[in-house]
C-alpha cells in the first residue's frame, strides 16, 4: 500500500469494520489456544467464541443478508460492496471454525480427559456407561421428545434459531420417512456419567438411543444441524424498532412495538445453516432448499456443533482448571463507614471525588450502597437511575422500589430497546411502575445508553445532589466480570448536567446546554472534535499534545479522520481499543503517530476513558460513549470530565498499566491484522495489566 496515495477520505485509510469485529474473535480464540490459561478458563474463551460467531451471524450477516436482498449497492467505510463484504467475512469465518475445531478436539478435549473431566462421545462409553445413558435418556429426555414428520400432510416445521436439531432418516420397510427432532434446550446440554468427572453430549445421547422412540424403523439415519436467524424481525405494524426506537408517536406505543418485534424475531430470516459433515449431500442440499438459505449461507461441522455451549461447561471440583477467585476489595474510601448509617457515604462523597474501578473495587459496597443508603436514608428526597442492562434479581431494582415505598420520588429510565435485554426491561420497567415508581422507556428514535444515578438529599445548607456516573450498567453480575470505571461526586456543575439529562429523559423536551458533561446527541460530537482540534493546535505550536483513549470499539469516520489529521500534525495517539476498530494505525504519512492495541484478559475490557494532554494541563473523560457513529448520532449518551486531581493522578496510573502490558495486550498492524505482545529481557513472566489491577486493590 503506497502512502502516498492515501487521504483522509480513500477507502483505502480504512479498516472494513465487520472484518475487523471478527479479528477480535480471533484474539479471543488465542486466548483458547493459549497453553498458560487454566484448562477450564479456556474452554470458557472457546464458548465465548462460539457467543460472539452467533452474535455476528444474528446482528451482522444479518444485515449484510439485508442490504444483499434489497439490492443495496453502498459501499462500505473501506470501499466494499455487501456481497464482498459477506464473502470476505464468510471466509474469515471459516478460518477461524477451523481452528476452533482444531483447539477443542485435538487439544482441549484430550487435556480434559487428562484431568479426568473428558468430554466423550458415546463410542468411547463401554456397555455399562450406556446402559446408564439409555435410563437417563427413557427417563429425562424422552417424554420431552416430539418428533415431527416432514411429508405430503406435513409441512416443514419452523426451526428456532441456534437450537440444535437432528435430522432423522426412518427406513420403516415401506419408504423413507424424514423427520425433525429437535435437542431439548431445557436438558444439560452436557450430560454427567455416573460416578461424577465424564460428561456426554445431550444430542449424542439422544441419537444413539432412537430406537427407543422409533421401534418400528429397520434403520435410522441421524446428523445434527443448526440454524441461526438474524436479530431483527418485521412486526405486524411493519416498523423496525431497533432501527428506529421512535416509530409511531401513540403515547405508550414503545412497549407493545418492543413486544411485537420480540414476537417478530422468532420468525426472522435466516443467515446460516450448519449441518454435520456426514450428512448425505442430497439431504444437505434438500434441508437448505427448505429453510431457504443461499449455498454460502451453508457451513459444514466438523467438531462440536453450538461451542457457546461450553460456556455452561463448569465442572465442579476442579478450582485447579480454573482461574483462581478473586474477591473484590471495597475501596479504601468507603471500607470504615459505619454499616447502619445511610448518611455516612454522602459525608464521604462531600469529603472529594471518588474514582471506582471495578471489578477490583467492589460494586457491592460502592454503587450499590450509595443506592441503598439513599433508600433508606430520611434525608433523601428522591432519586433518579438509568436502567441499560441488570441483573435478574436486581438488588439495585429492590432499592428503588423501597425507597418509592419510603416516600421519596424516583424516576426510572428502562431502556427496553437494548437488544437481547427487552423482555427482562419491560418486566422490570413494569415491576416498578406497580411500587409507584416514575418509569419513562426511552427517547424517542434514540437509544438510551447513559450510565447515571442521581440522588437528591436535603440537608442542613439546603438541597444538595450527588450523582454517579459510569462507563458500565447497573448490574451487579456484570459488574464482576467486566473492567469499568465509575465516579462519585457531589460537584454541583456535573449534579446539574445529570439532572438535566434525566429531565430530558423523563419529559421527551431536549436540552442542549450542558455546564461539563458531553452529551450525545447533542454536544457530544462537537466537543470532542474541539478537543481533538486543541491537541493538533498545541502540537503546531510546539507545545505539549497527546490524545489517549480506551473504548470498546471505533468506527466514526469523521473522529478517524480527524485522529489522521492530529496525526500528521505531530500529536502522539495511543488508542486501547477491546473490539473492532477502523482506523489504520502506523501508515506512512497518515497515521504514523497512532498506536492501537487491545487488552483481553480473564475480565472483559469495557471501559471508556479519554485523556487529552492540553500543554500539560490535561484533561480526562469517562463515560458510556465509544467513539462510534451511533454513539455520537443516534444514542443518548454522556461523557463526564473528571476535574479532581487525585483522580485525575489515578487515571494516569491507569492508562500507565496498560500501556505496559507485555502479556495480554495485541498491537493492531496497519493492514488490521493484530500480534500478540510477549515479555522481553529479564521479565519473561509478563505483566498483565487485570493482575496488576488485582494486585494493587
Amino acid at each position: 500500500m503506497a502512502a502516498e496515495k492515501l487521504s483522509t477520505k480513500s477507502y483505502e485509510a480504512f479498516v472494513n469494520r465487520e472484518l475487523s469485529w471478527l479479528q477480535f474473535a480471533r484474539r479471543v480464540l488465542e486466548m483458547a489456544e493459549d497453553p498458560a490459561v487454566p484448562l477450564l478458563e479456556r474452554v470458557k474463551f472457546v464458548g465465548i467464541v462460539g457467543m460472539l460467531h452467533d452474535e455476528f451471524f444474528m446482528k451482522r450477516m444479518s444485515g449484510l443478508k439485508r442490504q444483499i436482498t434489497r439490492g443495496e449497492e453502498k459501499l462500505s467505510i473501506d470501499g466494499r460492496t455487501p456481497r464482498e463484504e459477506h464473502a470476505a467475512c464468510r471466509a474469515e469465518v471459516l478460518v477461524q471454525t477451523e481452528v476452533l475445531d482444531h483447539v477443542v478436539g485435538n487439544v482441549l478435549r484430550p487435556a480434559l480427559a487428562e484431568q479426568g473431566v473428558p468430554i466423550l462421545d458415546w463410542s468411547d462409553l463401554d456397555e455399562s456407561q450406556k446402559k446408564e445413558m439409555r435410563n437417563y435418556f427413557e427417563s429425562s429426555v424422552l417424554p420431552i421428545l416430539t418428533p415431527l414428520a416432514v411429508d405430503a400432510e406435513h409441512p416443514f416445521p419452523f426451526i428456532a434459531s441456534q437450537g440444535l436439531m437432528l435430522a432423522v432418516t426412518l427406513n420403516t420397510g415401506k419408504k423413507e420417512r424424514f423427520v425433525c427432532l429437535k435437542v431439548p434446550a431445557n436438558r444439560d446440554r452436557w450430560v454427567p456419567l455416573p460416578g461424577g468427572g465424564a460428561y456426554v453430549p445431550l444430542e449424542q445421547v439422544i441419537a444413539a438411543n432412537l430406537d427407543h422412540l422409533f421401534p418400528d424403523a429397520k434403520t435410522v439415519e441421524v446428523s445434527l444441524f443448526r440454524v441461526t436467524r438474524g436479530a431483527e424481525g418485521e412486526s405486524d405494524k411493519g416498523v423496525d424498532v431497533f432501527e428506529n426506537p421512535g416509530g409511531p408517536t401513540t403515547p405508550g406505543s414503545i412497549i407493545s412495538q418492543v413486544t411485537d418485534e420480540l414476537k417478530a424475531r422468532k420468525f426472522a430470516g435466516e443467515v446460516r445453516l450448519e449441518v454435520a459433515s456426514n450428512m448425505p449431500k442430497a439431504l444437505r442440499e434438500w434441508l437448505r432448499e427448505q429453510i431457504h438459505v443461499e449455498p454460502d449461507e451453508v457451513y459444514l461441522l466438523e467438531g462440536l456443533a453450538g461451542p457457546a455451549d461450553l460456556l455452561a461447561f463448569r465442572p465442579v471440583g476442579r478450582p485447579d482448571l480454573y482461574d483462581p477467585k478473586y474477591k473484590p476489595v471495597t475501596h479504601p474510601r468507603l471500607a470504615g463507614l459505619p454499616a447502619k448509617q445511610p448518611a455516612a457515604i454522602f459525608r464521604e462523597i462531600q469529603r472529594g471525588d471518588i474514582l471506582l474501578h471495578h471489578p477490583y473495587q467492589s460494586f457491592e459496597t460502592s454503587v450499590l450502597r450509595f443506592l441503598e443508603s439513599a433508600a433508606y436514608d430520611d434525608s433523601v428526597l428522591a432519586i433518579k437511575l438509568t436502567i441499560y442492562r441488570t441483573s435478574s434479581d436486581s438488588p439495585i431494582v429492590l432499592a428503588l422500589a423501597e425507597a418509592a415505598r419510603r416516600g421519596k420520588e424516583v424516576a426510572v429510565l428502562v431502556e427496553i430497546t437494548a437488544r437481547f435485554d427487552e423482555a427482562p426491561n419491560i418486566k422490570w420497567g413494569r415491576y416498578l411502575e406497580n411500587e409507584g415508581v416514575h418509569v419513562a422507556y426511552g427517547v424517542e428514535k434514540l437509544k438510551t445508553h447513559v450510565k447515571a444515578a442521581l440522588v437528591v438529599r436535603e440537608e442542613d445548607h439546603g438541597v444538595r445532589r450527588y450523582v454517579h456516573v459510569g462507563t458500565g450498567n447497573y448490574h451487579g453480575g456484570t459488574a464482576r466480570l467486566y473492567t469499568d470505571l465509575g465516579m462519585l461526586s457531589c460537584d454541583p456543575d456535573l449534579a446539574a448536567d445529570v439532572a438535566a439529562v434525566f429531565n430530558e429523559l423523563t419529559s421527551g423536551t431536549p436540552c442542549e446546554h450542558y455546564r461539563k458533561m458531553l452529551v450525545a446527541p447533542h454536544t457530544m460530537r462537537d466537543r470532542f472534535h474541539d478537543l481533538i482540534q486543541r491537541e493538533i493546535e498545541h502540537a503546531e505550536a510546539d507545545r505539549r499534545s497527546g490524545i489517549q483513549a480506551k473504548m470498546n470499539q471505533l468506527q466514526d469516520p469523521a473522529i478517524i479522520r480527524h485522529l489522521y489529521r492530529a496525526s500528521q500534525a505531530g500529536v502522539p495517539v495511543d488508542l486501547n481499543i477491546r473490539g473492532l476498530c477502523s482506523l489504520r494505525p502506523g501508515v506512512e504519512g497518515l497515521s504514523e503517530n497512532i498506536r492501537v492495541f487491545s487488552t483481553l484478559g480473564r475480565f472483559l475490557e469495557h471501559a471508556r476513558v479519554y485523556r487529552f494532554e492540553n500543554d500539560g494541563d490535561p484533561e480526562f473523560f469517562i463515560g458510556s460513549a465509544d467513539w462510534m457513529k451511533r454513539n455520537l448520532d443516534r444514542r443518548v449518551e454522556t461523557i463526564s470530565p473528571v476535574r479532581d486531581a487525585a483522580l485525575r493522578r489515578e487515571l494516569d496510573e491507569f492508562f500507565g498499566v496498560y500501556a505496559t502490558d507485555d502479556e495480554s495486550c495485541w498491537d493492531m498492524a496497519s493492514d488490521g491484522t493484530y500480534t500478540r505482545r510477549r515479555p522481553t529481557g529479564k521479565n519473561k513472566s509478563g505483566r498483565s495489566a487485570q493482575r496488576v489491577f488485582m494486585e494493587r486493590a
